[in-house]
């Protein structure tokens, strides 16, 4: 017998996922016969409400001799969430379709339960368009690459790393302290001179972790919005390196850190290195009023109680005209040439800030990208009691999507393939299309292990720092790691979203956490076989356009098999990945029997093989004249 309810299939609810504000939305239940109902609705609740509205479906005749279809129309007229469930009244009583486990599949309960997610998106959004088919690449500033320029350096406390290819300073100091003040000169110069390695690896964006002057080497400390680190060169560096990837068609966007500056900052002032000025040292300061003071000076309010990172009321008319205003520090950078911007913890900035920061940006360029932090489902995310605005059109364009991140991961490390297809459809099902052609799909960040670590590793269990300097994968874990990263990178490059690779993960670093995932790019000393096949991946997301914006449909997902298909009017591509370690034969999908084998796909007799640790394509370039 068929499920009551499956809103991942347009038999039960048209359109699938997120819907546009004033869109209908057509759903059918299947009902049990035996049932005898009498009577069924739909219960919907808007987020804000606290009342339930109730919608009769219509009996629609029968699916088959034992079941019975029921039909209705619900049309979301308020931007945000619905939930939504099915209450049936029979001749045994009220009964409920709900949702009955992890994997969204309904059933028929005496009780409410859970509810389904409807999000409604504003009318007209969209998103930029230059991101979609291309390539992001993340940028830790200081470990990329040095140009070799010397620069006169006024400040003398901080630790020249001579040795690129060290680990970073990773033990505290005499004090218990880690001060991230060592650096190994990486600058802006160092990222245009790599440029052409760049293009030809398929990148079209390029995210630079924070440049504005620092003391730490992250510069999640901000010393001074306006200006560029001097370790890192000049504004007319960021200038030519704006220039420079414009011109082989990349776009430079910049790190936001607008929740905290750094206790050493012209802002601040603790420690007295910008003169007399500054809101620790003078109540008159006109960056008094973006601290909350318990007590002044030395009782304040900090990010995470990290006292050199004192939080700002991002509400603040004062705070706000500095970041957002005309001439703000959102559009100097932008008129210096960047294209958009990463907003740091976008989820502890309050939803007016965003939307200030959003109109500012858009008002300087309507196709730039922002793009918030954060690490959970965006789409119905809470934060400081309230629920998140994020992706419904007036906040940001897209989110970092920990949650591929995870589930890619997950399935690497075993995990089964019907729970990682479960958290990737629940993202195409929660979130607006004009965001999922966009979204930043990383496997490593500068927050996280690198992705081959993760995958190949021992497991980190709160191992301390001392043990994660001293690892390294040895050479059966490394040859697992290199196949099983490739497989990783074939989801990446081509889920729905813009993947994202963080520096060095396409020449195999490895890393435990901070700081041993910030280590410098190994010049010199790449992996050519990852790197290949970066580029490779890169080239099909150029030609394929079903990548850019196609629909994605399930084929396949068990046990270690995951296979799915992403298409278009214009092309049709069939990607299949196994991790287990025996290689696998199944039938291709229907209309795949003469497709293009990609990358060494082996397909004869309409069976395609799947490597152990690896993965297949076919590719239908499909001929709009039939």
């Amino acid at each position: 017998m068929p499920v009551p309810f499956d809103p991942r299939k347009i038999y039960y609810r048209s359109p699938f996922g997120a819907v546009e504000q004033g869109t209908a939305i057509n759903l059918r239940i299947l009902l049990p016969r035996h049932l005898h109902t009498q009577k069924a609705e739909i219960c919907i609740k808007y987020d804000y409400d606290y009342n339930w509205i109730f919608i009769n479906l219509f009996w629609c005749g029968t699916f088959d001799e034992e079941t019975e279809i029921w039909e209705c129309s619900f049309t979301p007229d308020r931007i945000g969430l619905y939930w939504y469930s099915f209450k049936l009244f029979t001749n045994g009583g009220v009964r409920y379709v709900v949702p009955s486990d992890a994997y969204n599949i309904s059933s028929i309960e005496y009780s409410p339960g859970r509810s389904w997610q409807i999000t409604c998106y504003k009318k007209g959004f969209e998103t930029p368009k230059w991101p979609v088919g291309g390539v992001m690449y993340q940028i830790f500033p200081d470990r990329f690459n040095f140009s070799g320029e010397e620069k006169n350096i006024e400040r003398t406390d901080f630790h020249r790393n001579e040795d690129w290819y060290a680990l970073p300073q990773w033990q505290p100091n005499q004090y218990g302290e880690i001060t991230n003040s060592d650096f190994f000169m990486g600058d802006l110069k160092g990222i245009t001179q790599k440029l052409d390695y760049l293009e030809n690896l398929g990148v079209s964006c390029i995210y630079l972790n924070p440049i504005s002057e620092a003391y730490s080497n992250h510069r999640y400390d901000t010393g001074d919005y306006s200006r560029v680190d001097p370790i890192l060169g000049t504004e007319d560096d960021f200038k030519e390196l704006c220039a420079e990837a414009k011109k082989r068609g990349i776009h430079i966007i910049n790190d936001g850190v607008f929740s905290h500056t750094g206790a050493d900052s012209i802002y601040f002032n603790r420690g007295g290195r910008y003169g007399n000025g500054g809101a620790y040292r003078d109540q008159n300061s006109p960056y008094f009023s973006w601290y909350k003071f318990n007590c002044w000076p030395d009782n304040y309010n900090s990010w995470w109680g990290f006292y050199t990172l004192p939080e700002v009321n991002e509400t603040d008319p004062a705070f706000n005209e500095y970041i957002n205003g005309k001439n703000g520090i959102i559009r100097k950078w932008m008129r210096c040439g960047n294209s958009g911007w990463r907003l740091d913890v976008a989820d502890e900035l309050p939803d007016e800030f965003m939307e200030n920061l959003r109109n500012s940006v858009k008002e300087e360029d309507p196709e730039a990208f922002i793009v918030g932090e954060v690490w959970e489902d965006a789409s119905n995310k809470e934060s400081y009691g309230a629920r998140r605005r994020f992706l419904l059109g007036e906040q940001l364009d897209s989110v970092m999507n920990y949650v591929f991140r995870n589930a890619i991961l997950d399935y690497c490390r075993g995990k089964d393939a019907r729970y990682v297809m479960d958290e990737i459809m629940s993202v195409i099902e929660n979130y607006p299309r004009p965001v999922l052609r966009v979204l930043m799909n990383s496997i490593s960040t500068h927050d996280t292990e690198r992705a081959i670590t993760v995958i190949a590793g021992e497991p980190i269990n709160g191992r301390d720092r001392y043990w994660q300097a001293n690892q390294r994968l040895n050479d059966e874990q490394r040859s697992r790691g290199i196949k099983l990263l490739k497989l990783a990178v074939g989801i990446q490059y081509t889920l729905p979203g813009f993947p994202c690779v963080y520096y060095g993960d396409e020449a195999g670093m490895e890393g435990y956490r901070d700081p041993f995932n910030r280590c410098c790019y190994p010049w010199g000393k790449e992996n050519y076989e990852l790197i290949d096949w970066h580029k490779q991946l890169g080239d099909l997301r150029k030609s394929c356009s079903a990548l850019w914006d196609g629909e994605f449909i399930n084929v396949f997902a068990k046990d270690r098999v995951l296979i799915y298909i992403r298409h278009d009017d214009k092309t049709s591509l069939c990607c299949a990945f196994n991790t287990g370690d025996c290689d696998v034969d199944m039938n291709a999908p229907p209309g795949y029997s003469n497709s293009k084998r990609l990358f060494g796909t082996h397909l004869e007799n309409d069976t395609l093989h799947i490597p152990a640790f690896g993965c297949a394509f076919l590719l239908n370039e499909l001929d709009n004249d039939d």
